[in-house]
């Protein structure tokens, strides 16, 4: 565990520099635009070169040693980022830019994520998982804190010039810390060295050992779902915030940091409550509680009520996230881990992209017409979420964490999900 978190530790600073760069580039781009779709699509070019990228970054990863991988992740980061500050020192940075960087930084990503994730059985026991998982997630909340804040009040003073050279930094503290400790890699199974020949049949292999146990079948499908409409909620939520506070892009940092906050509050619940059984519940539980808590903030329409709503609905995402990977880390024997994480990954992709494909045309071109004064629900709505800009992106907020909440409730009723794990039984562990 030692080990583990000087590499979760090198993996977090290089995310608050990422974290930093990506909250600037998205005020630079919505102070161009003003358009829900233009930042919407950042995301989605980012996940399609993933999705097609993903089952051959599983077998590489069950193949090949995975702390090169982190390092030759966090190096492509780093030398795309310098591109980017570059272009905009030459007065040369356009929008297609941006998403051609993105496409490839996050392609690099995919294997360095895989190879992070896979590497948690290897470095820590089993009953550590759900502790090693929520360290994930209090990076990315950690990151969420910090990064955001020193944004908005750098953007100011050294512009994203100097960001963009905090992050490229914070690439070489992470390799440096991948270089510095040992990770084991698992020796490859006698399925995938018979297999060495047909790529094909090993690409397909994380896809067919999923069917093959309909309750992690079903499990990969009620995530799915929950991600897709999340997403699309997700995809407004930024512009949402800056249309009905007037651009204010302080207090969108200081959303940005009560999220991290709540995330924080919700990673310190986890290991309090330790590795209590079963973790299904965990999953449910936080879907329930981030669907209501969304719809609050949602239906809130100043910062009193957006703060602590949105301090509610980070609290969730550690329970949800870590439960589901803690089960899934159980499950899946670590030798095979890459391509069956690579094959859950890309299912995720697809219904995140697809969700931010449609979210920024939704909101631009019928949502916020339909809530402008006139707009056809308008006269059904306006009393729950206001008329004018931003309403309209409000209510696609609302009905999509409606969404979220009824996705939990469902899963309660499945009893495949429900006894996940009673019904599968774990890999043979060997400490």
């Amino acid at each position: 565990m030692q080990k583990f978190v000087i590499l979760w530790l090198g993996q977090m600073v290089s995310l608050i520099g990422s974290s930093m760069t990506a909250f600037a580039l998205a005020i630079w781009v919505w102070e161009i635009t003003h358009q829900a779709t233009a930042l919407a699509l950042f995301q989605f070019f980012a996940q399609i070169p993933q999705i097609l990228i993903t089952p051959i970054a599983g077998l590489v990863v069950d193949k090949v040693n995975r702390k090169l991988l982190m390092i030759v992740g966090d190096a492509a980061g780093g030398i795309v980022t310098v591109i980017v500050l570059l272009l905009y020192l030459t007065n040369n940075l356009q929008l297609w830019h941006l998403y051609l960087a993105f496409a490839v930084k996050c392609t690099f990503e995919q294997f360095q994520e895989l190879a992070y994730s896979t590497s948690i059985s290897t470095m820590v026991a089993k009953h550590e998982y759900s502790k090693a998982s929520s360290l994930g997630f209090l990076a990315g909340h950690g990151a969420i804190i910090v990064a955001p804040a020193l944004a908005g009040v750098l953007y100011g003073i050294i512009g994203l010039v100097g960001i963009l050279i905090i992050d490229i930094t914070s690439f070489f503290f992470a390799i440096a810390t991948v270089i510095c400790i040992h990770i084991p890699q698992s020796t490859p199974t006698k399925l995938s060295i018979c297999d060495r020949t047909n790529i094909l049949h090993d690409i397909n292999f994380g896809f067919k050992y999923i069917i093959s146990r309909p309750s992690l079948l079903i499990l990969l499908t009620l995530t799915a779902t929950f991600w897709f409409i999340h997403d699309i909620g997700e995809a407004v939520y930024k512009p949402m915030i800056l249309e009905l506070s007037g651009d204010d892009t302080k207090l969108l940092g200081t959303l940005f940091l009560v999220s991290g906050i709540g995330g924080i509050l919700g990673i310190l619940l986890i290991n309090i409550w330790g590795n209590k059984q079963p973790r299904i519940y965990g999953v449910l539980l936080g879907m329930i509680g981030a669907g209501f808590s969304k719809i609050i903030l949602g239906l809130g329409r100043i910062p009193l009520i957006w703060i602590p709503a949105q301090l509610c609905s980070s609290f969730n995402f550690p329970l949800l996230g870590s439960s589901n990977d803690a089960i899934w880390l159980t499950k899946v024997d670590p030798k095979i881990q890459g391509r069956v994480f690579a094959s859950q990954s890309m299912i995720l992709l697809l219904v995140s992209a697809g969700a931010n494909l449609i979210a920024g045309t939704l909101a631009d071109h019928v949502f916020e017409p339909a809530m402008m004064p006139g707009g056809t629900l308008e006269p059904l709505f306006h009393n729950l979420v206001g008329t004018g800009k931003g309403s309209g992106m409000a209510l696609m907020y609302v009905l999509s964490s409606i969404g979220l909440l009824l996705v939990g409730l469902i899963g309660y009723t499945v009893r495949k999900l429900r006894e996940i794990e009673v019904i599968l039984p774990d890999y043979d562990h060997i400490s």
